[in-house]
């Protein structure tokens, strides 16, 4: 999985660039016109009144820059971003460490707060509402408690699975944040502005190519770009122009909807095997050869907000666009028995799970 050219998750090849790549203010910020917006006007609600900006709450798929807006929202404070996640936090003592070291207009990003233990949510209650901490010394008849005021900082927890999260928690945000997929023209302007910083050289229409193909997700625009800056330094003179920009996605198999192999896998699956479905997800998984899980929340979501695959109560369906898409003429779902009785292909229940 995180050999794919196309994963919306953080691999080890984007440590490299990805932080020099990132805006530093919420002006150099591209995309998410909506939550950037709203920011800030609460940024400088809260800067007017010498007040902490409200905890705020970002939710949607990876990639889409979360991290980044964290960092942003700390320089626009003034205060410093100290990072963590939900799966890191093991014990309510490291969270109160964490707590007890922050300074005023502070951000304490937590990545993947969905994630975070029960009983060191509970500790995250009285420290989002009241600026305090509840700490128990000894234990039994003897055990007391005492309150920690704590400095007046902002908690931005970050999720791409905002379902998951308990009501408590999520009730005490203030600031809300759904983010959404980048438009082409948006992920056009981020690709310009990363090859400027990279010092590569890039037609406009090799970077509006390069965006249709990154799946609305900037981290993946920004990798391609790597990738077909080293196609252009080899193949080329250096310069992305349009047709060097196509050679290296084709040889990245990254088609023209962003799709790599596997997804073009699992909709041929879906057609070949089972007439375009429908199919459950276990033999899905047993045909594609890839874990059930990874099919749920890596492959899957993209080819569903695109609208290539439909669930439905019996299954997955693809649609007439990924017909299309492959090159394939949909067959009839009915076919005659003996009897000259019509039954669907997916009465057998060898195809249901």
């Amino acid at each position: 999985m995180e050999s794919r050219i196309v994963t919306p998750a953080n691999i080890e090849e984007d440590k490299d660039n990805e932080y020099s790549l990132r805006p530093k203010r919420i002006n150099e910020y591209i995309g998410q016109k909506k939550v950037k917006e709203k920011l800030k006007i609460f940024i400088e609600a809260a800067k007017k009144r010498k007040e902490a900006l409200d905890h705020v709450l970002l939710y949607g798929p990876p990639g889409l820059g979360k991290t980044t807006l964290a960092n942003i929202i700390a320089v626009e404070m003034g205060g410093t971003l100290k990072v963590t996640s939900g799966p890191a936090i093991e014990r309510a003592g490291d969270l109160a460490a964490i707590l007890t070291s922050l300074n005023d207009n502070d951000v304490l990003f937590i990545d993947e707060i969905h994630r975070l233990n029960r009983n060191v949510e509970e500790i995250l209650y009285p420290a989002m509402e009241d600026y305090s901490l509840d700490i128990i010394i000894g234990k039994g008849a003897s055990a007391k408690s005492i309150r920690l005021d704590l400095a007046k900082f902002t908690l931005i927890g970050a999720t791409t699975r905002v379902g998951l999260l308990t009501s408590p928690l999520r009730d005490r945000f203030g600031v809300l944040c759904p983010m959404e997929y980048y438009e082409d023209d948006e992920l056009k302007e981020i690709i310009v502005r990363s090859g400027k910083i990279l010092n590569v050289e890039i037609h406009s229409e090799a970077a509006i190519e390069i965006g249709k193909r990154s799946r609305g997700t900037p981290r993946i625009a920004n990798r391609l770009l790597k990738r077909v800056r080293d196609y252009s330094e080899v193949k080329g003179n250096g310069t992305v122009d349009l047709s060097i920009a196509r050679e290296a996605l084709e040889l990245l198999d990254v088609d023209k909807e962003g799709f790599d192999s596997i997804d073009n896998k699992i909709l041929t699956a879906i057609i070949d095997n089972f007439n375009g479905g429908p199919v459950g997800i276990e033999t899905l998984s047993y045909f594609v050869g890839e874990e059930l899980d990874t099919i749920q929340d890596v492959y899957e979501p993209y080819l569903l907000q695109k609208g290539f695959i439909i669930r439905t109560p019996r299954g997955r369906v693809v649609s007439d666009i990924a017909y299309k898409h492959l090159n394939r003429i949909r067959k009839s779902s009915n076919i005659n028995n003996k009897s000259g009785n019509q039954f669907s292909v997916f009465d057998n229940k060898e195809n249901i799970d």
